[in-house]
C-alpha cells in the first residue's frame, strides 16, 4: 500500500484496487497497466460494447444456511457488539456471454475489469479528492421507481432511515481521522440509478485535507478501510462478526478501486460483483439491523443479483 503515498507524492497518475482484508493489493502507474480496464466519470480506457448479456441461471445459497448466519447477527446486536452488518454470500451464476463481454455491456458510473478475476459495475463512490476537500456519499436504501409514491415511502422506511443515518456517523467519524472540518453537506437525497429504474437514497460528507495529501494516501485509505458502508458499525467488532458468519473471506468484493490523475482522486466501493471460477459467482449482501426480516433480507440477496444495461440518466 505504500505505493500509493510514492506515486501520490510524484504526481504520476496511477490505479489502484485494495481487497475488504487489505491483503490483495495493487497499485500501478496508468500506462502501465495489462488487461485491466475501468472507468469513472472523469476516466475511461475501453470502449463500451452494444450487447445484451443475461443471467440465465442463479444457484442462490440455501435460505437455511442464510438464516443460520442471520441469526447469529441478531444474538450479536441483541449483545450489543454491532448495531449495523452487512451480510454478504456468493451465488454461482450463468452468464450469456463472457465476463470481459459482459463487462463491456453493463452500464455503471464505476466499472472495473480487473486481469480477468473479476468484474464489478458499482454505483457507489468511495471517497473523491478534488482540491484539498475528501468527500464520501454513503449511499443505502433502494427502491423501485415505479412503485407509486416510491420516493415517499423510501424516506419515511423507519429501518432504512435508522440504517442510512448509522451508515453516516461511522462515515463522518472515519473521516474525522484523517481530515479536519467535517461536516454532512447532504443527507438522504434522492438520486436515480441503473437507468432511472432505481431510486437510491445518498448522503455527502466533506472534510479538508492537509496540502501534501497524495503523500500520505496510504494512511488515509489504511485509515479508512474497509469502507463503513459495507461492513457496518461498530466497525472493528462488526468486522470480526462478519469474519465468523460469513462463509469465506470477501477478497475483493467490497474493497475499492480507484484513480488518481495527478492532482485528484476518485474511487469506488467494488460492489455489484462477479468473480470468475468454474461458474462465475455474483456476490450481493444487505445491511442487517435488529428490525431485519430475514425473509425479506434473503429476497434483497437475491434481488441484486442482475446486470445494468439501460443506458444511464
Amino acid at each position: 500500500m505504500d505505493r500509493l503515498s510514492f506515486y501520490g507524492a510524484r504526481g504520476e497518475p496511477f490505479f489502484f484496487v485494495i481487497d475488504y482484508e487489505k491483503k490483495g493489493i495493487f497499485v500501478a502507474p496508468i500506462q502501465e497497466l495489462k488487461d485491466i480496464y475501468f472507468q469513472t466519470p472523469s476516466f475511461r480506457n475501453f470502449s463500451p460494447l452494444a450487447l445484451q448479456p443475461k443471467i440465465l441461471h442463479k444457484e442462490p445459497i440455501a435460505f437455511e444456511i442464510y438464516k443460520k448466519a442471520f441469526d447469529e447477527v441478531q444474538k450479536q446486536i441483541h449483545k450489543g457488539n454491532t448495531y449495523l452488518l452487512n451480510l454478504t454470500f456468493g451465488t454461482p451464476i450463468v452468464l450469456s456471454h463472457s465476463l470481459f463481454e459482459t463487462f463491456l455491456a453493463t452500464k455503471a458510473k464505476f466499472k472495473l475489469y480487473f486481469q480477468g478475476r473479476f468484474i464489478c459495475f458499482s454505483p457507489e463512490r468511495f471517497v473523491k479528492i478534488e482540491g484539498n476537500t475528501i468527500s464520501t456519499y454513503p449511499m443505502k436504501g433502494t427502491i423501485d421507481a415505479s412503485i407509486s409514491n416510491a420516493k415517499e415511502k423510501i424516506l419515511s422506511n423507519q429501518k432504512e432511515m435508522a440504517e442510512h443515518t448509522m451508515v453516516v456517523d461511522l462515515l463522518r467519524n472515519d473521516l474525522n481521522m484523517v481530515a479536519k472540518g467535517v461536516r454532512v453537506e447532504r443527507f438522504r437525497y434522492i438520486e436515480r440509478i441503473e437507468g432511472g429504474k432505481l431510486l437510491q437514497v445518498s448522503s455527502h460528507i466533506a472534510g479538508e485535507l492537509p496540502g501534501n495529501w497524495p503523500s500520505h494516501l496510504t494512511e488515509i485509505f489504511d485509515t479508512l478501510l474497509p469502507a463503513g458502508s459495507i461492513s457496518g458499525t461498530p466497525k472493528r467488532s462488526t468486522c470480526e462478526i462478519i469474519q465468523k458468519v460469513e462463509l469465506e473471506p470477501r477478497g475483493f468484493y467490497t474493497g475499492i478501486f480507484g484513480y488518481f490523475d495527478g492532482k485528484n482522486l476518485d474511487s469506488a466501493v467494488i460492489i455489484r460483483y462477479i468473480e470468475n471460477g468454474t461458474k462465475p459467482i455474483f456476490r450481493s449482501g444487505g445491511g442487517i439491523t435488529a428490525d431485519s426480516n430475514v425473509k425479506a433480507e434473503y429476497k434483497e440477496l437475491i434481488d441484486k443479483i442482475y446486470l445494468p444495461l439501460e443506458p444511464l440518466v
